[in-house]
């Protein structure tokens, strides 16, 4: 009997493995893992924003006087449940992004996911997808609690849908940049309290802004949250104060810019690689 010895071929002959022109499986693992991290405390993340925004409504309610008003040929409330909807939908969309970025940077496990082979743009729409997701999951569940208080349609709902998804995705991707740039979790604060919040709350979520001076209603038309929460009332009563065709145009629009930065900081690994 003789001996034989295996003898492992050396590194440079060893076909890397071809994956193709797309890494599904690496695509599909990381969007799992975003989706499967905010569902693991969905008390947190989906049934919080539901007291929340049931509580807004309450306030505007009963305690500013909202019962018996109407806005745009619809009652107060008819008027205002779209906006704290998509309110609500966008801020969880920057959470989920920002939040999972910022923490796997903190805690040094970023290398998670810049060490598997997935090219910058698949790592964009993975991280970027389970944001959309959280923000669309949100809405659902706000819409079926406020479906108890508010007696309302859906005037147009492909409209509705159009602009909630790409409104999420505007947040989803604006969350990454924040995600990236930010250091430290006063960073991210920071971007949530003196940019996204302002924005939200100037962009007629709980007004018309018709009723605003000349002025700032020229300013509202420069905010392009003003064009998300407009375009996605107007899916709902049928109704917007400004031009949904311009909201229709602008927020893809608005979406691959943010799509091509936040695709350059992760080729160029900014603040992500040490």
């Amino acid at each position: 009997m003789c001996n034989m010895t295996l003898i492992d071929p050396p590194l440079s002959k060893i076909a890397p493995r071809q994956i193709g022109a797309m890494n599904f499986l690496g695509l599909w693992t990381l969007y799992s893992r975003e989706v499967k991290r905010f569902l693991n405390v969905f008390t947190q993340t989906l049934m919080a924003p539901v007291i929340t925004t049931l509580l807004f409504l309450a306030v505007f309610a009963l305690a500013l006087g909202g019962l018996g008003r109407t806005v745009g040929g619809v009652d107060y409330i008819t008027f205002l449940a779209p906006g704290l909807m998509m309110m609500t939908m966008t801020q969880n969309s920057f959470a989920n992004t920002s939040s999972s970025i910022l923490i796997a940077k903190v805690q040094g496990n970023i290398v998670d996911i810049l060490m598997p082979p997935l090219a910058p743009w698949e790592m964009t729409l993975a991280i970027a997808a389970g944001g959309v997701t959280r923000g669309l999951l949100v809405g659902l569940t706000v819409f079926v609690a406020m479906l108890f208080f508010v007696p309302s349609g859906v005037a147009h709902p492909l409209s509705a849908l159009w602009f909630a998804v790409n409104a999420c995705l505007m947040l989803s991707l604006l969350g990454m940049l924040g995600g990236i740039w930010a250091q430290k979790y006063d960073h991210i604060a920071a971007v949530t309290n003196f940019v996204i919040t302002p924005l939200s709350f100037l962009s007629g979520t709980f007004y018309s802004i018709d009723r605003l001076p000349e002025a700032w209603v020229a300013v509202a038309h420069f905010n392009p949250f003003f064009y998300m929460i407009d375009g996605f009332r107007y899916g709902f009563i049928g109704h917007a104060d400004g031009n949904v065709i311009i909201g229709y145009l602008l927020l893809p629009s608005v979406n691959l810019l943010l799509w091509l930065l936040t695709h350059r900081l992760i080729s160029t690994g900014y603040r992500l690689k040490a």
